[in-house]
């Protein structure tokens, strides 16, 4: 392999930027889950959203990273590459939720206390390659396949995803990747508009039928992102940022639809969102451009800390949503120590990239493409 598979093309800026939009709106959606008594109530109501969000990204993303390389790349080329993307924060991740870990004792998680250190270190050491754990290793008592840190279960689709695209589906023709794109969103509907909770949630333990949310919340945006890059004919759209910004805030934060009487009107909002919604965002995101450079600098910023903010947020969430359990306090209560969360939260991940990522990757890229590769 040659050196120059780690060139990194030119980023589109806005689709780094809307990156970390959504990343800041999955840590709203997560301050303000423990005060509502059900998803009907939900403030930011459809912030989970953002993961079929960021499923959609990665697929455009890879199709413009790889999509031209594979002449030259071989498919464990490209598996290094993502690990050296994606494992490092995982890492960091499943230590912080270590280290976080007995401080969330509480009402909601009486049981914390009792787990061995040697356990909670097994989880973690697990957690450190993305296997899911088994239900036995279920130290939080949430059925999470990470219970020290809660998103990993999507960080685990999209490897499967990532894997798929590698063994696979990029040398699907157009044709062919239209129409596993076309019944993935068939089986997507079709999840939305009969779940028992009129939502796409789900997708974080092994059971199998959460293994179903997760396999089909994946599918859809990944190919679907791969499908846009393929076919999409950008255009030049001026104040892309702001109007794509915009979609991406109101979609995630739009009420729940039809309440606890038609819970499939819910159901295929969620559906329509990602089909049709997240799509047509990402379309205008990457056919703007920025001139500002202010601008493309809070792009820029945005996007660096959108990957580890999502990764590394969840173990504060867990202190939050222990606090609130305790001493169950209104949000006009809590809203200072919610907005010390959110501040944690984004402060927490800027110092990861600047601090750890970016030379950890670093390291990794020296280590394993220069020796003996080029």
């Amino acid at each position: 392999m040659k050196y120059s598979v780690l060139n990194s093309k030119p980023h589109y800026p806005i689709l780094d930027g809307l990156r970390g939009v959504a990343s800041v709106m999955v840590i709203v959606f997560h301050i303000f889950e423990p005060h509502s008594t059900s998803h009907l109530d939900q403030i930011v109501n459809h912030g989970y959203l953002a993961v079929d969000f960021f499923f959609l990204l990665s697929g455009f993303v890879i199709g413009y990273a790889y999509d031209d390389r594979w002449g030259t790349m071989r498919f464990m080329d490209f598996l290094k590459l993502r690990l050296v993307r994606l494992q490092p924060m995982v890492i960091m991740g499943m230590i912080f939720g270590a280290v976080c870990f007995y401080f969330q004792d509480s009402a909601i998680w009486p049981n914390i206390h009792e787990v061995p250190v040697w356990t909670l270190l097994l989880v973690m050491l697990i957690g450190f390659t993305l296997v899911p754990v088994p239900l036995s290793l279920d130290i939080r008592g949430w059925h999470e396949m990470h219970p020290l840190n809660g998103p990993g279960w999507s960080l685990f689709f999209e490897y499967v995803a990532n894997i798929l695209y590698g063994l696979f589906v990029r040398n699907f023709s157009k044709m062919a990747l239209s129409i596993l794109v076309a019944l993935s969103g068939f089986a997507l509907i079709h999840l939305a508009v009969t779940s028992p909770n009129g939502d796409v949630i789900g997708g974080w333990s092994i059971e199998p039928a959460q293994l179903r949310i997760g396999i089909t919340r994946v599918m859809f945006p990944f190919f679907a992102g791969l499908l846009l890059f393929r076919v999409g004919k950008l255009k030049q759209v001026n104040n892309a940022f702001f109007w794509c910004s915009l979609l991406t805030v109101l979609v995630l934060s739009m009420p729940r639809v039809g309440g606890s009487q038609h819970l499939w009107m819910n159901g295929l909002y969620d559906a329509l969102s990602i089909i049709l919604a997240f799509p047509f965002i990402i379309y205008l995101g990457a056919s703007g451009t920025i001139k500002n450079p202010s601008a493309a600098r809070f792009c820029k910023f945005l996007g660096d800390i959108s990957y580890p903010i999502y990764i590394t947020h969840f173990p504060i969430i867990y202190l939050y949503t222990a606090w609130v359990s305790n001493h169950k306090p209104s949000f006009a209560e809590a809203w200072p120590f919610a907005l010390l969360v959110f501040v944690s939260s984004v402060v927490f991940a800027y110092l990861c990239l600047k601090l750890y990522d970016e030379p950890v990757r670093l390291w990794l890229k020296n280590r394993f493409f220069r020796k003996g590769n080029g």
